[in-house]
């Protein structure tokens, strides 16, 4: 377990079974001071809450993104616009946002535009999953020994990437 976290504030926006899973590794790892999490459905804070895998749970993505050094977007790719746009005026400068979607095309087209000077946009893609879904799914070792691609655009600041890298 790591003395220091990794990030002070992390906010999972979606609490599926990547989600879930990413709270419960990053707490077997010391990896976050605070996880806090957001999801639409009322039924899945619940589970979210009732499970602990989050130390705050909001019904707003903006309210859980607020100071997170590392926003992580676990929701359908669909919705990736509208939480980018709902977002944007809370992401603190320095702050990494990627996602774990698995096309990164659309993830560019529709996140970019909304990412505000400071914050480094890294799209990335865990290889990992099981056919299981929700917040009750989740459990920490979902992400050992697999792969996480991660496709940093033009410009991103190195030190960035490798951060993002080595918590992965």
């Amino acid at each position: 377990m790591a003395e220091t976290p990794m990030f002070d504030r992390v906010a999972l926006l979606g609490g599926g079974l990547i989600g879930s899973s990413m709270a419960h590794a990053m707490r077997r790892g010391g990896l976050a001071g605070h996880i806090a999490g957001y999801s639409r459905s009322k039924e899945s804070r619940a589970t979210a809450e009732a499970i602990g895998f989050c130390d705050s749970i909001h019904d707003n993505p903006a309210d859980a993104a607020r100071d997170a050094d590392l926003v992580v977007l676990c929701l359908p790719v669909g919705a990736f616009a509208e939480t980018a746009e709902a977002i944007a005026p809370v992401l603190k400068r320095g702050a990494i946002l990627t996602d774990v979607g698995s096309v990164k095309a659309a993830v560019v087209r529709d996140v970019g535009p909304h990412v505000p000077d400071g914050v480094h946009f890294i799209p990335g893609h865990p290889i990992a999953g099981t056919e299981q879904s929700g917040p009750s799914a989740g459990f920490p070792e979902l992400f050992d020994n697999r792969w996480c691609i991660v496709t940093p655009p033009p410009g991103v600041e190195q030190a960035a990437i490798d951060r993002l890298v080595a918590f992965w």
